[in-house]
């Protein structure tokens, strides 16, 4: 009697810290990303335009690798009218799981096993659980936080420590 006690315990437990279900089920989010203009032609009937552009601008952007779990998608960090900064996950695939974060980080990408867990080691801003493993999803980005000093972004799992995959965020011109 006292082994099926033990063994529902641990079996519970075990339920509640890897949530195994999470590897089987989607979470797809579509929410409206920034409308951004595409890059005029430097053409002879193009003006030369000055001042801060009135609009939502891209100023850095990459494409995720996987690191723990299959992951794919762009990261860009829009500038609004405003000043304002979210960073977009336009297209965004990977793998569900239990404590899914988004952030902002200092560490380079490495695009094979040794990113898994750097992350952490560096500075990072926790812009917030992640809403979903597919789709495309925005975040805003605290004012204040320096962008020159946070190159990357990563789909971390807190539970566990490890980057399910992450994008390099670089300069747009």
């Amino acid at each position: 009697m006292v082994w099926v006690a033990t063994f529902v315990l641990v079996s519970a437990a075990g339920l509640y810290w890897f949530q195994p279900w999470k590897l089987f089920t989607d979470r797809e989010v579509v929410e409206t990303l920034a409308a951004v203009p595409s890059p005029q032609s430097s053409g002879p009937l193009s003006a030369p335009t000055s001042g801060p552009p009135s609009g939502p601008a891209v100023i850095r952007q990459g494409d995720f690798v996987s690191h723990e779990h299959g992951t794919n998608g762009r990261a860009r960090v829009v500038r609004n009218a405003d000043g304002s900064h979210v960073l977009e996950l336009v297209g965004l695939a990977t793998s569900n799981g239990p404590d899914l974060r988004v952030w902002l980080s200092d560490q380079p990408v490495r695009a094979d096993a040794s990113g898994w867990r750097v992350f952490d080691d560096g500075r990072w801003v926790e812009l917030g659980r992640l809403k979903g493993n597919k789709g495309d999803q925005t975040y805003a980005i605290p004012s204040g936080t320096n962008l020159d000093q946070l190159g990357s972004v990563t789909i971390w799992c807190k539970r566990f420590s490890v980057s399910f995959g992450a994008a390099s965020l670089a300069l747009t011109s």
